[in-house]
């Protein structure tokens, strides 16, 4: 199977700046998209930013033009920059991928989820 390690996380000032990673491993894999998504508290876990192995990406309207999805599909890595957070921006982030994996016997389709990172901002 795989799995999904997310990093990066941590306090900030409004206004500062952030930088989650997320690695995938476990496998013999060949992904296709990766995304990010959060969830506040008291709120449904929602897309942040996408990017498909072609490399285009899709942003929510609240973080457009202030986050940056990109990747490393040699490293089987995913990365969220993040400038210019706020405080709505707080939430626990997790890394999501879907594609395809080898068990040892054939190439099968997954997707897997991360652990999620806490990102909180504020003064």
């Amino acid at each position: 199977q795989v799995q999904l390690v997310e990093s990066g996380g941590g306090l900030v000032q409004p206004g500062g700046s952030l930088r989650l990673s997320c690695v995938a491993s476990g496998s013999i894999i060949d992904i296709n998209a990766m995304g990010w998504y959060r969830q506040a508290p008291g709120k449904q876990r929602e897309l942040v930013a996408a990017i498909s192995s072609g490399g285009s990406t899709n942003y929510a309207d609240s973080v457009r033009d202030r986050f940056t999805v990109s990747r490393d599909s040699a490293k089987n890595t995913a990365y969220l920059q993040m400038d210019s957070l706020k405080p709505e921006d707080t939430a626990v982030y997790y890394c999501n991928t879907d594609g395809n994996y080898y068990n040892g016997y054939a190439w099968r389709r997954f997707d897997s989820w991360g652990q999620g990172t806490q990102v909180t901002v504020s003064s």
